[in-house]
Order: C-alpha cells, then sequence, then structure tokens
C-alpha cells in the first residue's frame, strides 16, 4: 500500500481495515523514507517500509488524495509502480489513485473508475472511465471515491479468499451502510447540490486536471 503526504487516509484506511483481517496478509505501508507521514487533513501514518526494502507485491495498492497531483510527475513514485507492477497478481487503486497509476502507464487500455469529480481525467490517460462503485478488469481494479475503499477490498478478499471468508469480514466490521442522507453519489444527488459541489473544487480540480494532462502527454 503506497503511502504518501496529503493523501486521503480513508482512501488507505478502509482496505487496510479489511485486508488486514485475512491472516495471510502481510500490509507493508511503503514511502520514499520511513518517516511520519502526514494525510492531508493532519492525521500522521508511519510507513513500514521505504522504496528500497518494500519486497514484491502480490497486491499494489494506490490511494487517493490531493497528494496525488505530485505523484503524477515523480519519476521516483512512478518508477517504483512500474516495478512492482511488473509482477504484482493484482494492480489496485481507490478514489484518485487510478491517477497515479495512469500517470504510470499502467492503466492503459483498461477500464477503471475514480472518484466522480475527477473521473472523465482517466481518458486522458489511455483509460477507459467506468462510474461504477467498483471496476475489475483482467488483474486492475479500481474504487470509486474515497468510501468506496471498503468494498473494493472486500470484492478484492472474495476474489483472493473466496465470499465466504469476506462475507465473514464484512459481518465483523458491521459493514452494513445507511447513510443519514440520499445523494452520495453524483446518480442519486440533486442537481443544486451537485453543481455546488463542482464549484466548491473548481480551481482544484483545474489544477488537478492540468496534472493529469501533462502526464497524458509523456505518456505519448
Amino acid at each position: 500500500m503506497l503511502l504518501y503526504p496529503r493523501l486521503t487516509q480513508l482512501d488507505l484506511t478502509g482496505p487496510f481495515e479489511v485486508l488486514a483481517r485475512f491472516r495471510e496478509c502481510k500490509i507493508d505501508l511503503v514511502w520514499k523514507t520511513i518517516e511520519p507521514v502526514r494525510d492531508a487533513n493532519g492525521l500522521t501514518i508511519l510507513p513500514t517500509a521505504d522504496f528500497r526494502t518494500c519486497p514484491q507485491a502480490d497486491i499494489l495498492f494506490v490511494p487517493g488524495g490531493p497528494g496525488q497531483g505530485a505523484l503524477m510527475e515523480d519519476e521516483d513514485v512512478l518508477a517504483f509502480l512500474r516495478e512492482q507492477a511488473s509482477s504484482a497478481r493484482y494492480i489496485t487503486s481507490v478514489c484518485t489513485g487510478s491517477l497515479v497509476l495512469g500517470a504510470a502507464g499502467l492503466l492503459r487500455g483498461y477500464r477503471a473508475t475514480c472518484h466522480w469529480l475527477s473521473l472523465p481525467q482517466l481518458s486522458l490517460l489511455g483509460a477507459e472511465p467506468v462510474a461504477e462503485r467498483v471496476v475489475y478488469d483482467r488483474n486492475r481494479i479500481t474504487g470509486a471515491g474515497v468510501t468506496s475503499g471498503i468494498d473494493f477490498a472486500l470484492s478484492l478478499a472474495a476474489s483472493v479468499f473466496g465470499e465466504e471468508r469476506a462475507r465473514k469480514v464484512q459481518l465483523q466490521m458491521e459493514y452494513d451502510p445507511q447513510p443519514p442522507f440520499s445523494g452520495g453519489s453524483p446518480a442519486t444527488a440533486p442537481a443544486e447540490l451537485i453543481a455546488s459541489v463542482r464549484a466548491d473544487t473548481a480551481a482544484f480540480q483545474e489544477a488537478r486536471e492540468a496534472v493529469t494532462r501533462r502526464a497524458g502527454a509523456r505518456l505519448g
């Protein structure tokens, strides 16, 4: 699991919570150094390995977050992901982590998803954007925005360990979402709420798209 400054911690910790419940999983949280890493809202997380000491992953996972843009132009990160992906059984992400995979050239010709605000940007990286909660395409598995990380990890666990064991973990976690409001996705939210969220994030999304366009141009 890639750890990096200004990630969205739930993108990481949701899947971590699911996968850590399977005794077969040894999870490494990996960054350039083993110094503490602060997420986008100030939560500090400790890496367990750096790029040099990280073993070969069976499952390569990239979370999203505001810090994702910097990763898309960081050749050390992109080279690490490409190297790990060359032998990984599954190459995965949640939220805008898929843009990082895309910048590394790992989603060209694949169907993939992302946070709804950034979903169209996947096409700039040679991927086919799909507006679904979890998207499988061969050994690429991508989750949509933030909270979809739990759905993603349970789906992945069912593929690796079987549905019965995944169902047990779902029950252990009491994962039975009943949100207080409808409208948690653009498919169900009223138009005025979608417009408001788009307006609130317009400047950031414009900057993110500029990074994605540069990454796409480098891919050719």
